[in-house]
């Protein structure tokens, strides 16, 4: 062989990823690990924008962009609004041409993102719908190249959101709810391997090789196994042709137990063993739901303090916003994100590139008191109130049930995690369902709660009533009916708070301990981010820190006194003047 057709041959193997590949076994994934970059990057934009921002509608708790599921559901809400505003025998195919994006300016997003203070951007290609935001030769007429806004979305917004310097990924969805080979949730689970053999895994790659992305977030995975996705040999082959860059979330079917973890609307978690970012919007849904109110919304205080516990744990978020069909992200989305960046700005060099402390934060109890009218409740991966943590909270209720008529009443409970119910101070119900562990990613369809019912006899008047729930992680509703032979079942609300002056409902109290303190590290720094305002002094319960130890306020170059007595350091807060404040929100002190 002359030394010509050697070269050749040498630069032909340096041109495809054959060397240090990585092998199609989960051994061989886990051995590569992630890369640096996405543990030290901490915030990320998701994007969910497709035929779905059209009607732009869900439940005030509901995701929009499962709105066709709604259509081809029990969702009588959602086939009531699509009767009503796009006509009776429309279908959901008929919506894709009225998506035209004519506002959409992808550099204007890419700067907005920039400004929020993110390094990575995540748009959903390809939704549960099947559409594809590029011209997919497996999605014919049926993608935003030929259909709607006749733009490659995927390419226009990736080369915007590169061009600044971060780094660009996509959510795929493993399943269609619209393939013929497979719909999903109509044809059998197992009856799926037509479809990812001819279909997804084309398409997938198509992907990949188009447009190189840095991250892979699959979704819809829980209904089949790792091994009916070809999760490994699709992990391997993407991380052999993008490179050390690239990196895959956790939703791969059952068997998988790899990628980074995608906690959804939660309270975070504290695994650090491998990176993690929450996803979350910031309302309820991901896609655009017109239909959600205002107090549903993360205030920009709310996110930036949530982002801060977040990271403190070890993890990051990837932050949501749901455009308009016009193109457009609403102006209080925008708002939110900006104000996050400002506040990064000052106090980014506690948040980019840290670890977590040996302890995440300091701790505080929080309690809230109102009147509910029933136990109806169904958060879905939300709190009763903006106080009271996603996760980990209690509710206690209490009052009178008032019964107009003697007979045996049958009390049903549905509840996710734990309830006891206390009637004429007796238990009737003391329920603590065992459950497998909870799917992140299954938000809307998953029925995690579970039944228990009880019988007694009542006399006609006042009873006092006393209910305990206890919500863990992830999906939190609780709701309590009652019958007789002669009334069918329906959610109880015949209460009255009790008392000299007694109101409909039960007086509730909502409890929960939550960080008023958060930690991260440098190796040179610790920073401590107090989530309210010290007036006089803050105090940490940590190590006794170096005699020569500095103490300042990130965006303030003062440095502040301490003393260090019974295990707490006490940061006299009083040299600092309201000038000196250029945060809100969360303020940093830096030990260093």
């Amino acid at each position: 062989m002359n030394r010509k057709v050697l070269l050749f041959c040498l630069l032909a193997l340096c041109s495809f990823p054959l060397c240090a590949q990585v092998q199609p076994t989960w051994e061989s994934i886990e051995q590569r690990g992630y890369p640096q970059w996405f543990a030290d990057a901490k915030l990320g934009i998701f994007i969910h924008w497709g035929v779905y921002s059209v009607p732009s509608y869900a439940s005030e708790e509901g995701y929009a962009e499962w709105y066709y599921r709604g259509l081809t559901s029990d969702d009588a809400p959602r086939q009531e609004f699509q009767k009503r505003v796009f006509g009776e025998n429309s279908t959901y195919q008929d919506l894709a041409p009225l998506w035209k994006a004519e506002l959409w300016n992808p550099d204007e997003w890419a700067e907005l993102f920039r400004k929020s203070g993110a390094k990575y951007v995540l748009l959903v290609s390809k939704h549960h719908d099947g559409f594809c935001l590029w011209d997919s030769k497996f999605a014919s007429n049926w993608n935003s190249v030929q259909v709607g806004p006749k733009r490659d979305i995927c390419a226009e917004l990736t080369d915007a959101v590169r061009a600044r310097g971060m780094k660009m990924g996509f959510y795929y969805s493993l399943p269609e709810w619209t393939n013929p080979l497979h719909r999903w949730y109509q044809d059998p689970d197992d009856e799926i391997a037509e479809y990812v053999d001819t279909h997804m895994i084309p398409q997938f790659k198509e992907l990949v090789m188009k447009y190189k992305p840095s991250i892979i977030f699959s979704d819809g995975e829980w209904n089949n196994s790792a091994e009916q996705w070809h999760a490994a040999e699709l992990i391997s082959w993407y991380y052999n042709q993008v490179g050390d860059d690239a990196i895959v979330n956790d939703r791969w079917g059952s068997g998988a137990n790899y990628g980074f973890r995608t906690p959804e609307y939660s309270a975070g978690i504290t695994k650090t063993d491998r990176p993690w970012a929450e996803c979350r919007g910031l309302g309820r849904s991901f896609g655009l739901n017109r239909n959600e109110p205002i107090e549903n919304y993360l205030s920009s205080d709310e996110l930036i303090r949530h982002f801060a516990m977040l990271v403190a744990a070890g993890g990051g978020m990837t932050l949501n916003v749901g455009p308009a069909a016009d193109g457009k992200i609403p102006l209080l989305q925008q708002e939110r994100l900006l104000d996050l960046g400002k506040w990064l700005e000052i106090n980014g060099e506690a948040i980019y590139g840290t670890r977590p402390y040996k302890k995440f934060y300091e701790m505080k109890s929080v309690t809230v008191n109102r009147v509910d009218e029933a136990i109806d409740f169904d958060w879905v991966r939300n709190s009763p109130a903006p106080e009271i943590s996603c996760d980990n909270f209690k509710a206690n209720w209490k009052g009178m049930l008032n019964v107009d008529k003697t007979d045996t009443y049958v009390f049903d409970v549905e509840v996710d995690d734990n309830v006891k119910i206390v009637l004429d101070g007796k238990t009737l119900i003391d329920y603590n369902p065992k459950k497998a562990d909870e799917i992140q990613s299954d938000a809307q369809e998953a029925k995690n709660y579970r039944s228990t019912s009880a019988k007694i006899k009542l006399k006609a008047g006042s009873h006092p009533i006393e209910i305990s729930y206890e919500e863990r992680d992830v999906n939190a509703s609780v709701k309590l009916y009652w019958s007789t032979k002669t009334m069918k079942k329906q959610i109880v609300k015949c209460f009255t708070t009790g008392g000299l002056l007694p109101c409909q409902g039960l007086s509730a109290v909502y409890s929960c301990e939550v960080p008023n303190v958060c930690y991260t590290q440098t190796k040179d720094a610790l920073y401590a981010i107090a989530l309210e305002y010290p007036e006089d002094q803050l105090v940490l319960n940590i190590d006794k820190p170096a005699e020569n130890m500095q103490v300042t306020m990130l965006g303030c170059n003062k440095v502040l006194p301490w003393k260090y007595k019974d295990g707490k350091l006490y940061i006299d807060t009083t040299p600092l003047k309201y000038s000196d404040l250029k945060s809100t929100a969360a303020w940093v002190f830096k030990l260093q």
